[in-house]
């Protein structure tokens, strides 16, 4: 990767703004990067950062367009950033570490293209293919920025990086249905609507329907395949750089479970793992 040399880039105080970021968001990500050595924690939180920040405009209440047009300020950002002239606190705190890592510009790029898609007025349902791909640009994207930082490039690691991701996403979609049904989001494929007879898209009639939780149901299969085609390759990569990954694995499967236990028809109440739980987790498979 040819990258040109950062002119002024401030590091301290842009590593204090992504570690600012990351300690406000209160996330479960923090439980798997605490285990990471210094240098490779830091890149992870101006990863988190730069991910923080676009979600946080295509989550947000203004309009489509302007939506577009601050995404597109992040491409130009990112763009910046390859060639050198990061403005931006994230940026200027990614500079170092896309040298160090060799993080790909393609991801970021990708991740911009999945906030896109949440940027949308109306997200009015996805076929698997589409899914897949939002799935890919949205968390697949950030384990491909993740796993060179954690300090494993095989092609093994890649696609680590692909599988959890989806079964990640997959998780946040079922965990989340009310929510996004509430913001006029529906990420459920058509195909499992399609077979249990909802022909409704409008997101809330969806997310009323009975037969929903058969759609729940076969959801939570695929991402418990891809939790398992996860484990899988993880255990073909080396095994300290994946304990952070493996972390944030076993969190997400946690709360699939529990999900699982509450149940698909009781879709409007929360599920939580507490701290205690992930504490047991962090000393579980990531401290030994």
């Amino acid at each position: 990767m040819t990258v040109q040399p950062v002119e002024g880039a401030d590091n301290a105080s842009a590593n204090a703004y992504v570690t600012q970021v990351v300690a406000r968001a209160n996330t479960s990500f923090y439980w798997g990067m605490r285990v990471l050595p210094p240098e490779r924690r830091l890149a992870m939180f101006a990863v988190y950062a730069f991910c923080r920040e676009v979600d946080d405009i295509a989550d947000g209440d203004a309009p489509e367009a302007f939506k577009r047009e601050q995404l597109a300020h992040w491409r130009d950002e990112i763009e910046a950033l390859y060639a050198g002239r990061p403005s931006h606190p994230v940026t200027r705190a990614l500079a170092g570490p896309i040298v160090t890592y060799d993080l790909p510009k393609a991801e970021f790029l990708a991740m911009i293209d999945g906030m896109e898609t949440d940027a949308q007025d109306a997200i009015l349902g996805m076929d698997f293919t589409e899914l897949l791909l939002y799935c890919r640009r949205v968390a697949g994207a950030v384990g491909m920025l993740s796993v060179p930082v954690f300090g494993d490039t095989s092609a093994n690691a890649q696609r680590l990086a692909v599988a959890q991701g989806e079964a990640l996403q997959l998780t946040n979609i079922l965990r989340d249905i009310v929510e996004d049904a509430e913001r006029n989001r529906l990420y459920l494929p058509h195909e499992l609507l399609d077979k249990v007879g909802i022909a409704s898209r409008e997101p809330k009639e969806v997310a009323r329907d009975p037969r929903l939780a058969q759609v729940c149901t076969e959801l939570a299969i695929l991402a418990h395949h891809k939790y398992r085609e996860a484990s899988y390759l993880m255990d073909q990569c080396a095994p300290k750089a994946m304990k952070p990954a493996r972390l944030m694995m076993e969190v997400y499967r946690a709360y699939l479970r529990a999900l699982e236990k509450r149940g698909w028809t009781k879709l409007d109440r929360p599920v939580k793992i507490g701290k205690l739980a992930k504490l047991w987790l962090l000393l579980r498979h990531a401290v030994f």
